[in-house]
């Protein structure tokens, strides 16, 4: 166990921490601003009309994205949800709108694979990791993306020795259902109440509190225009705002 100390705030009997992935870790803004203006114009040629309002559930503006938004926080399967309602807004039979949003999106794909090459580490987030699992402590990453991009970006930075569990969303349970972070500390074999959250997002936040874990560290570094919120206990600028001790 050790403790860990961001800014003013300490967290003592810590045995692991589970990190968000896009925004937390990975760089994640330009690659999801692409694909989401690539999903709507793609779904604008079949449906016109829907491409200016899916960008605004997506929570993509003209020089940003929303980080609390919808394609920043949400799974692919409630990204698919919303951009079909729109679609059946328009009058369309809700088979036929999932069935062309699930090509949509099959088609943007394309454009930007693999994602983990457009999503790099953000700065100094392998020397943090590297400290942390030095440290003792047990690593895990629970990210709303698929399972299979957890996997590929750990593959391709190389860092599947530092985690001990790392799984994304596949089906309809997605942030933040507190079952999602009780099961990745299951994974771990470390109880909630010695585990902490760091992410970007309130969902984040919301899920790890509900799971009652040891704390939730929000982080404003992946975003050109984070959101604050008030459900974490601490906010940090850098990784260099936090350090440990035995």
């Amino acid at each position: 166990m050790a403790t860990v100390h961001c800014l003013d705030h300490t967290f003592t009997n810590i045995e692991a921490i589970v990190f968000d992935k896009d925004g937390t870790l990975a760089d994640v803004e330009s690659f999801l601003k692409s694909l989401g203006q690539k999903c709507s114009s793609v779904l604008e040629a079949k449906v016109p009309g829907v491409q200016d309002p899916l960008l605004r559930a997506f929570g993509i503006e003209e020089t940003y994205i929303n980080p609390a938004g919808l394609l920043a926080v949400g799974s692919r399967y409630e990204n698919k949800i919303a951009a079909a309602a729109y679609v059946a807004a328009t009058g369309r039979n809700w088979l036929e709108a999932l069935e062309m949003v699930e090509s949509t999106f099959n088609e943007a794909d394309t454009y930007l694979i693999p994602k983990a090459e457009h999503t790099p580490l953000l700065a100094n987030s392998l020397e943090t990791l590297n400290t942390l699992s030095k440290a003792g402590l047990k690593l895990g990453i629970l990210s709303a993306d698929s399972s299979d991009n957890v996997q590929e970006f750990l593959a391709t930075y190389h860092l599947q020795a530092l985690f001990q569990a790392a799984q994304g969303v596949d089906g309809t349970i997605s942030k933040p259902d507190p079952s999602l972070f009780i099961d990745i500390c299951a994974q771990m074999e470390t109880p909630p109440n010695r585990t902490l959250m760091i992410g970007d997002a309130p969902v984040d936040m919301k899920m790890a509190k509900s799971a009652d874990a040891a704390g939730c560290i929000f982080v404003t570094w992946g975003w050109h225009a984070p959101i604050p919120t008030h459900l974490a206990d601490i906010s940090l600028d850098s990784w260099q705002q936090l350090t440990i001790s035995p």
